[in-house]
C-alpha cells in the first residue's frame, strides 16, 4: 500500500478534488483537527488501487470552503458533521443541515472547537 499527501490551498480544492475524480479515485472521508483555537487543518482521504492520497488544506481563521458535494455527492454527509462539530463553514453544500445534524442549530457550541471568533473577530 503507497500513501501520498499533498499541502493545496483553498482556491486549488474543487480542481484538485475534480481531477481525482476524472483519474478514478474513490473519495474516502473527511478529516478536521483543530491545531489551535483559530486554525484547523482539513485532510480529503481518496483510495485507487489500494494507494491512498490525501489532500491537506490548512484553515486560518474563520473562512467559508467550498463543497466539493457537487463532485463527490456522499461528501455532503461529513461537510455537515465538520459544521456541526467543528463550527467551520462550506458554501455550495446540498443538502445543508446548518448545524443540525447533531446539534440543535447555530446557537449550539461546536465541542472540538476551541473558542469561537467571528467574522468580525469578535469572541
Amino acid at each position: 500500500m503507497t500513501i501520498a499527501s499533498e499541502v493545496i490551498t483553498c482556491a486549488d480544492l474543487c480542481r484538485r478534488v475534480a481531477l481525482f475524480k476524472e483519474t478514478g479515485w474513490r473519495f474516502v472521508t473527511m478529516t478536521c483537527v483543530m491545531a489551535d483555537d483559530d486554525n484547523a487543518e482539513l485532510l480529503y482521504h481518496f483510495d485507487r488501487d489500494l494507494t491512498l492520497n490525501h489532500l491537506r488544506l490548512k484553515i486560518y481563521g474563520v473562512v467559508s470552503l467550498p463543497s466539493i458535494c457537487g463532485i463527490y455527492s456522499a461528501a455532503y454527509l461529513v461537510e455537515n458533521e465538520i459544521q456541526d462539530q467543528f463550527g467551520l463553514s462550506f458554501t455550495g453544500l446540498e443538502p445543508n443541515y446548518l448545524r443540525t445534524l447533531y446539534l440543535q442549530g447555530e446557537d449550539s457550541l461546536p465541542p472540538f472547537r476551541g473558542k469561537i471568533i467571528s467574522k468580525k473577530g469578535e469572541q
